[in-house]
């Protein structure tokens, strides 16, 4: 039977990584964003998850695959993220709700649609952050909504306890990503200084942060979880 994975943002990144490892695994693949995936095999369902209607639009697109496929489990992997630069004291609302946006309400549009068509064995997998429980200054509509998904993977495992669907909220450390470079402006100073936070001392890779994800939805003892992936941060 078919097995499906559904990857928002899985256009570059930890998403792309998921999306490789998952179509390896015979997984019929989705990626849901702007950008096509660069993963040869992906479906893509493309389109901007800040727009509430174009994220309904996606959402109803799914379904129908769904419907389509009947598949014996899904993987609902929501990673697709914004991260502005702005603090408490300058975060227009316009900002915060454009966060919220991508990084909530979509995920929760998602969820409202696609998972009371999942069957047993499948999983709604949250990809948050360190910023999911902590917070640093200059990423503050960030750290809301990161900490925010946190309070959603907690409430989902109870609401669809007993369903057989488990949940999870994986927090990737400092990871080599695009949306990271570019946040930090491609300062390869700054990249050396974040990297001396872990004992490993360098950035954490896409692909580990992948395999992570695979593995959640292969094991569903973790349900309600929350899986600290950041190669073990130094604590101040």
């Amino acid at each position: 039977m078919t097995r499906i994975a559904i990857i928002t943002g899985a256009s570059s990144g930890i998403g792309a990584a998921s999306a490789e490892l998952f179509l390896g695994e015979g997984y019929t693949v989705f990626n849901v964003s702007r950008r096509v995936c660069p993963v040869a095999g992906v479906e893509n369902v493309c389109g901007d998850l800040s727009s509430d209607r174009t994220a309904n639009a996606i959402a109803s697109d799914l379904v129908t695959q769904l419907e389509v496929h009947k598949p014996s489990e899904v993987a609902l992997v929501h990673n697709a993220a914004l991260m502005l630069k702005d603090t408490t004291n300058d975060c227009a609302d316009s900002a915060l709700a454009q966060a919220l946006q991508i990084n909530v309400l979509a995920i929760n549009t998602l969820n409202r649609h696609l998972l009371p068509l999942m069957p047993s064995g499948s999983s709604a997998l949250f990809v948050g952050s360190t910023l999911s429980e902590k917070a640093v200054a200059g990423a503050f509509s960030y750290v809301v909504s990161k900490h925010a998904q946190l309070g959603m993977m907690r409430a989902t495992c109870q609401d669809i306890m007993g369903r057989g669907i488990h949940t999870a909220l994986v927090c990737p450390g400092f990871t080599d990503t695009e949306m990271l470079r570019s946040h930090i402006g491609h300062d390869e100073n700054i990249i050396e200084s974040i990297s001396a936070m872990n004992s490993y001392g360098r950035l954490v890779d896409p692909l580990e942060i992948a395999r992570l994800i695979l593995w959640a939805h292969q094991n569903p003892v973790i349900n309600g979880a929350v899986l600290h992936a950041n190669l073990g941060q130094v604590e101040h």
